[in-house]
């Protein structure tokens, strides 16, 4: 699920006016999102429904960028207030020199898995020696990959890597791979079971692959030191948002569909929600919480793969201090 939407833009202006004398006070942010909008970022639109962010003093500006794939960068130099991300791009964004610090975890697991048609027979990574595995050619991913692979006992050179782009459910579905790498387990597996197709999901946690976090609420430094009460009054409005969205999930994917009807597809997003609902939360004393350990044991696995530099300091990619109460 994770691709660069060339030409995919959804702007969401949330106006100050009306907000009686806070008005005059509103401060302008944008947050650019890491795809269409979907029901990932059901709380983003109901804290702009509810008015939260207006509560908060902010006019905010919610859109996709036509390459998603540059939010580090552009929220690292100042040109986006914030952004929605992922942990391991974070880490690799640091390891490069990028400021970027994460602020919430919006959900508390990966989504990223493993994915076979249920016909195949191949529920775990073990049954795929000889097989073809579809990858997007991020390297990231292709670690995730040779992690399974090798937790449940096969060499990677049993095994044919084939670059199938963002195509993924195309190639699982069409036969040109046996299985693949990348997609979503709360979106591409319901697109797929709607074509007809119902697969196997092996979620890559539980083969080998350190536990993460999939999506991220990501500031610059320069942010954190010098609009921190911005900062402080964005995360409180978008915490209530994911929770009035948790509360009342469909309710939530009407907002979404309302507010980007051209991109949503609502069947999807409507089971999809109820799968990601819980995440949001799950074994954390509140929305947004991060884990020191996770951040420590994905960093070291990312070191030993070779994907970023030794010398990263997991503890400076994030922080809690704006979800640990009020």
């Amino acid at each position: 699920m994770r691709k660069v939407v060339a030409g995919v833009t959804a702007a969401l202006l949330l106006a100050a006016a009306g907000c009686g004398g806070r008005a005059a006070e509103a401060a302008k942010v944008r947050l650019a999102l890491d795809w269409y909008p979907n029901s990932n970022h059901a709380g983003v639109y109901e804290a702009l429904e509810r008015g939260l962010f207006e509560e908060e003093g902010l006019e905010v500006e919610v859109y996709t960028p036509a390459d998603p794939s540059t939010i580090l960068q552009t929220v690292g130099a100042g040109r986006d207030d914030f952004g929605i991300s992922y942990q391991p791009d974070v880490l690799l964004a640091r390891s490069e020199g990028v400021p970027v610090v994460s602020v919430a975890a919006l959900v508390q697991h990966p989504l990223n898995s493993m994915m076979a048609l249920k016909g195949s027979g191949i529920d775990r990574p073990g049954l795929l020696k000889g097989r073809k595995v579809g990858i997007t050619g991020i390297p990231v991913e292709e670690r995730l990959l040779e992690t399974m692979l090798e937790y449940d006992g096969l060499e990677v050179e049993e095994v044919a890597f084939v670059n199938v782009g963002f195509d993924l459910s195309p190639a699982l579905m069409a036969g040109v791979v046996d299985a693949i790498v990348g997609a979503y387990w709360t979106h591409e597996s319901i697109q797929m079971e709607l074509e007809g197709y119902e697969v196997n999901v092996m979620r890559i946690e539980q083969w080998g692959v350190p536990d993460y976090y999939e999506l991220v609420l990501v500031v610059s430094e320069e942010t954190l030191a010098k609009r921190r009460e911005i900062v402080e009054r964005f995360v409180r409005a978008f915490r209530r948002g994911y929770e009035a969205a948790a509360a009342d999930t469909q309710g939530a994917v009407t907002t979404l569909v309302k507010a980007s009807p051209e991109s949503a597809n609502e069947e999807v997003e409507r089971r999809g929600i109820e799968l990601l609902a819980p995440l949001w939360t799950e074994g954390v004393p509140r929305f947004g919480w991060q884990d020191a350990a996770r951040w420590e044991s994905y960093t070291a696995w990312m070191k030993a793969r070779g994907l970023v530099r030794e010398g990263l300091d997991a503890s400076a990619a994030f922080t809690n201090e704006f979800v640990a109460g009020e």
